[in-house]
């Protein structure tokens, strides 16, 4: 998983039935001291998390379990928790 800042959000009125409904939000990764590191990625939104929240989300097959076994979503990123607070020593 990596911290990230919600920054935008897409809007589609295309997209695959297993979408419908979900919130998809541009991300921008960040790094250990909170700084912008990369480049933005679209994720979907799988807690409810709005623009200046700060997130921790995963890529890759493990982004499509935040729904399982409900629901099969075709998703490369997710969003899978809101942040609170950072602790780095």
């Amino acid at each position: 998983m990596q911290l990230g800042r919600v920054v935008g959000q897409v809007v589609a009125t295309q997209k695959d039935d297993a979408l419908q409904g979900k919130t998809m939000l541009v991300i921008q990764p960040l790094d250990k001291s909170g700084g912008d590191h990369g480049r933005t990625v679209v994720a979907v939104d799988g807690v409810g998390a709005g623009v200046g929240e700060r997130v921790y989300w995963c890529r890759g097959k493990e982004a499509s379990l935040v729904w399982y076994p409900d629901q099969v979503v075709p998703t490369e990123c997710s969003i899978v928790g809101i942040v609170d607070k950072v602790y780095v020593e």
